[in-house]
């Protein structure tokens, strides 16, 4: 049974996520912690319920998502996945950083890209990748049928979809991309979003004021 833990993290509330199953393989996505009690807070969770890390999967790479990542790879050993169209994001995050007063240490190179209609594997269950860029070039969602959940990154949130103000970002192609590849899931689909609450595709179909 699929089990997703979230943890609301850094300065800028991101929602990280680490995703497990029976048998006890998680990965960690969109790792943004940034202060020593929101890492020792992930220790302690991988600790107590004898998990397993495998790898590192990103929705996408805007600083606030990549503040942890490592201190995760560091930490448990494990490879970092994203879309090759947000490699430079990873390149610049420091840059990022400072732009929003932060001080940032540099993040590697990605050890594998993420593809669309790729599947993110790890214990006894598949992540589909669909990309979905307007938000940033690279951007993924990842969506698991089985247990009908969702996870958007900064797609879409509760209400509202993400910025398209960033280098990479456009309006319209996220418009796009939501209603015609994210809107063809089941309307009960859970969200779980990249900052926020979640909520169900069907009920953003309905009510969210840019999708409407």
């Amino acid at each position: 049974m699929l089990k997703i833990e979230k943890f609301v993290v850094n300065p800028l509330g991101e929602n990280s996520y680490v995703m497990y199953d029976e048998t006890r393989e998680c990965i960690f996505i969109d790792p943004g912690f940034y202060y020593e009690e929101e890492f020792q807070e992930i220790r302690d969770f991988i600790a107590e319920n004898n998990l397993t890390p495998v790898k590192i999967v990103n929705t996408h790479c805007h600083f606030d998502h990549i503040m942890g990542v490592e201190f995760i790879r560091n930490e448990y050993g494990i490879p970092f996945e994203a879309h090759a169209d947000d490699a430079f994001w990873v390149e610049r995050v420091v840059d990022q950083g400072r732009m929003f007063g932060f001080e940032i240490n540099p993040v590697n190179p990605f050890d594998s890209f993420l593809t669309e209609n790729e599947k993110v594997k790890f214990g006894n269950t598949d992540l589909q990748v669909f990309h979905i860029p307007g938000h940033s070039l690279g951007h993924v969602c990842l969506y698991n049928s089985d247990a009908g959940v969702l996870v958007a990154g900064d797609v879409l949130f509760y209400g509202s979809i993400g910025r398209t103000d960033l280098p990479g970002g456009d309006y319209q192609t996220l418009i796009s991309n939501i209603k015609n590849k994210l809107f063809a899931l089941p309307d009960e689909t859970v969200v779980y979003c990249g900052h926020g609450p979640e909520t169900k595709l069907g009920f953003e179909k309905r009510t969210n004021p840019f999708l409407t």
